[in-house]
Formats: structure tokens, sequence, C-alpha cells
């Protein structure tokens, strides 16, 4: 961690009244990767967890976030920023537990954009080999890296624009492909069995949990960007009620569509015989070749939109630690023209160049390994960070009873807690299947994002004693 320097403190604030409630709604959306999520995880969910109560158990986990949102955006109130879930957990548990989050935060966010990079080389060498162009995954990588990087230095509502329109794309092919399945006509006949009990909560709905779960990842997008939101006390919490629920319906209708296609009790078997193809036969069954070949340049759009998103995530983190002093302060400042924490970008760009460098030069399957175990890294870091969050939330809510009632300040947030906490032992309980592979390596990773935390609050109670004026200060940048 970079020592906080004598550098000056920029006075230049992020460019307000940047981002409405349209833009917030497609970085959440984005960075959650829907045709990604839908084409690439939820297989697996079918092949390995509860079968046909896969839509379900999407429903679960919308809900469970729902009610992480009730006390999130409740706090956001009071403790709006670009630092999130960092000044959160400053507020709520102190300046050792914020700093340790938001260290664990980084990490996170670090192996979301890293695995994304991964995966949008690989797809990338695969979509132009037919066409005679055959570069080394790799190159791919660091292309869209640059031009990332590029995208960020721009005002966020360049990047919200961008965002928009890929997600556009992504959720009309499969809306399409949806829609065609209930005009073809489904197996067995039109039913809602995957939302009964029964099915939902049939062996296997835990395993299935760690895929859905890991499908809402960036649920914090909506309060990052909260400096630089229009009306942000209202746009916030809209925007997080409104990602939320987009998420949670389309992800449970497009996997309850595909169940009607291959029927409640087939479905199980046809995911586990190919992940790969699970939505792709549908698509060209009903919908011709054509959208096949739709479908994987969008889930190249997917990728880039989601690795831009977070790209801009990191950067706020970065620019939020920077203007506190916590690492280097010039990571603080923002661009004249733009109001974007370009430094920040520059910096976290060339970070994730020398990190993905460091897997080619290793040798490693960019799917196998760079996208698998990022992936799992990074859901088990996000819920530990939630984890803390939901904490923070109950104690800094109940210190103020005459503004929030039971439900908001300590009910809603408790269940949220508990469910957090149930999905982190969920997956770490099967990371060797999240991640595909039995490596100590990955076993290692509940510890080593524990270890990041402990790190990062031993490293604020060291700034308690050599630089009281600073640690005083911490966690109050955004008040």
């Amino acid at each position: 961690m970079a020592l906080e320097t004598d550098l000056p403190i920029s006075d230049g604030k992020l460019a307000k009244n940047s981002v409405g409630l349209a833009h917030i709604v497609f970085f959440v959306v984005a960075a959650a990767a829907p045709l990604t999520a839908v084409v690439g995880a939820s297989p697996a969910a079918f092949a390995f967890g509860n079968g046909a109560g896969v839509p379900g158990a999407f429903v679960l986990a919308g809900l469970l976030y729902l009610l992480f949102a009730v006390g999130f955006t409740a706090m956001g109130r009071h403790v709006g920023g670009a630092g999130a879930f960092y000044t959160y957990i400053a507020q709520g548990l102190g300046k050792p537990a914020a700093i340790g989050g938001a260290m664990m935060a980084l990490v996170t966010y670090s192996a979301v954009q890293l695995a994304v990079y991964g995966l949008f080389g690989v797809f990338m060498a695969g979509a132009m080999q037919p066409l005679g162009v055959n570069l080394p995954w790799f190159l791919w990588s660091f292309a869209v890296l640059l031009l990332v990087f590029l995208c960020g230095r721009r005002n966020i509502a360049f990047s919200g624009a961008i965002l928009g329109l890929c997600m556009t794309g992504e959720i009309a092919i499969l809306l399409l492909l949806d829609v065609a399945i209930l005009a073809h006509g489904p197996t067995g006949g039109l039913n809602v069995t995957s939302f009964a009990p029964a099915t939902v909560f049939q062996p296997g709905l835990g395993v299935a949990l760690v895929f859905v779960v890991g499908s809402f990842i960036g649920f914090e997008a909506t309060a990052i960007f909260g400096e630089e939101a229009e009306n942000p006390e209202k746009t916030i919490p809209l925007a997080t009620y409104v990602a939320v629920l987009l998420i949670t319906v389309f992800y449970a209708f497009s996997t309850w569509a595909i169940t009607q296609y291959y029927g409640v009790d087939q479905v199980q078997t046809v995911a586990a015989a190919g992940l790969e193809t699970f939505y792709f036969n549908a698509a060209a069954a009903l919908l011709g070749e054509w959208s096949v070949q739709v479908m994987n340049l969008l889930l190249i759009t997917s990728l880039f939109a989601c690795v831009l998103s977070f790209h801009n995530t990191i950067n706020r983190y970065f620019f939020a630690l920077g203007r506190e002093g916590v690492i280097l302060r010039a990571l603080g400042a923002v661009h004249v023209t733009h109001g974007s924490p370009h430094v920040a970008g520059a910096v976290q760009s060339g970070i994730a160049a020398f990190a993905l460098m460091a897997f080619v030069i290793a040798g490693v399957d960019p799917y196998a390994v760079l996208f698998s175990w990022m992936s799992a890294l990074a859901v088990i870091g996000i819920l530990a960070v939630q984890v803390l969050v939901s904490l923070a939330v109950i104690l800094f809510l109940r210190k103020m009873p005459e503004t929030y009632g039971l439900w908001t300040s300590t009910i809603a947030p408790a269940l949220s807690l508990l469910g957090l906490l149930g999905a982190l032992v969920l997956v770490i309980a099967n990371l060797s299947l999240l991640a595909g592979s039995e490596s100590l390596i990955v076993k290692a990773f509940p510890y080593l994002m524990l270890l990041v935390g402990l790190l990062g609050a031993a490293f604020a109670l060291q700034l308690s004693k050599s630089r009281p004026e600073l640690y005083a200060s911490l966690g109050k940048a955004f008040e």
C-alpha cells in the first residue's frame, strides 16, 4: 500500500449533476453483465444446483438485496459520496474497519476486472479467428484495457451513454429469445413450477445461490456515484431499487423461459450435458443461426460494458482514499475538463496491466484460471464487504430512532446480514466448484481476503499513532 505523501490536496471535485437515474442504473446493470450472467453463469446453476428452481433462486437473491437496500439507502442520505462502502463502514463501524473494508473492496473489484479482461480476450480471439485474424488472447485484453482507460478519463456521462447502448443490446437479444420460447410453446405446457417452494428449496439450492449471488456484483455502483448524481438524495435510493428489481426480474424471467423450453424435468440434464451451448442451441432452433452470431457479438460488448463499469467504480475508490490522504493524495485529483478522477484511472489501469502481464508470463489458462479463479475471489470479497456494511448500517441507524423505524434501522438490515452471512458460508463451502479447481491457492482465498482486511485495519491503527490529524479526518471527506 502506498503511503500518504506531501503532495498538495486537490481542491477539485468530481463533476456534479453529471449523471441521472438512467445512467446510474446503466452502471449497475452493466456491471452485472446480464447476457454474460444469464448465458455464462446460469447454466452452471441449472446443472449443479437446484435445476428448475434456478429462477426462484434469482428471486431469493433479489429479495435479499432489496432487504439490504432498505438500510443502505437510508444511511446513504447521511453519508453519501464517492467512498461508497468505505464511507458507510467508517461511519458505522469505525475507521480501522473502513480501511480494511476499502482494501477488501479494491481487491474484489480488481479481481472482477482481471477476470473480465481475460474472458474478453478469449471471446475476441475466438470471434476473430474465422475472419483470418489469429492473435493471442492477451493482445485483445490489453487493447480493451487501453480503450476502457480512455473512456474512463471522460465525463462520467460518456461512460453512462456507452453502457446504456451495450445494456440495451444485451437485454434485447435475450428478451427476443424469451418471447420466441413462449410463442413456440413451452415443453409440457406453460407453468410456474420454478417458483414453487418445493422446487426452489430442493437439494442444490445452496450451490445454485453460489452462482446466482455472484451475478449481482456491482450493487454499490448506485452509491459510489452519489457525488456526481443529479439530486442524489432522491436519485440514489430510486436507482438502487430500480436496478435491483430490473436485474432480478430480468434474470428470473430469462431463466424461467429457458426452463419452459427444455422442460422442468429435463432442464438440469440438458444443462449438465452442455453448459456452453445451453442457450445457444435454443436460440439457433427458435431464432436461427444469425441469433447465435449476434449473441456472441453482444457477449463481447457485454464484457466491455462490465469492465468499463468496474473501472469507474475502482477509480472512485482510489479517488476517495487519495482525497482523504490514506494513499497518494495525487489520486484525489480530478480532470480539469471532464471532472473525472483521471489520475486514479491511470494508476489503476497501470496496476491492472501489470497484474494481467503477470498472468500472461505465468502462462495460465485465461478461462480456467484467470477468469474462474478471480471470479471466485471476487464473490467472496463482495459478500464479506456487504456483511460489514450491513453491520455498519444497523449501528449507524440505531443512533437515530426518531428518524427511522424499527424495520428500516434494524429488522431489514439484520435479515440482510443473516442472508449475506449464509451466502458467504455457501460460497466458501462450494469454492472449488465455483472456481473449477481444487487448488490450495483457491482454497486459501477466504483467508487471503481476511488478511487483506486485517492489514487494512492495522494500517489505520498505525495511522492513529503516526498521523493522528489524518486519522481523525478519515471518513469525513464526503460528509
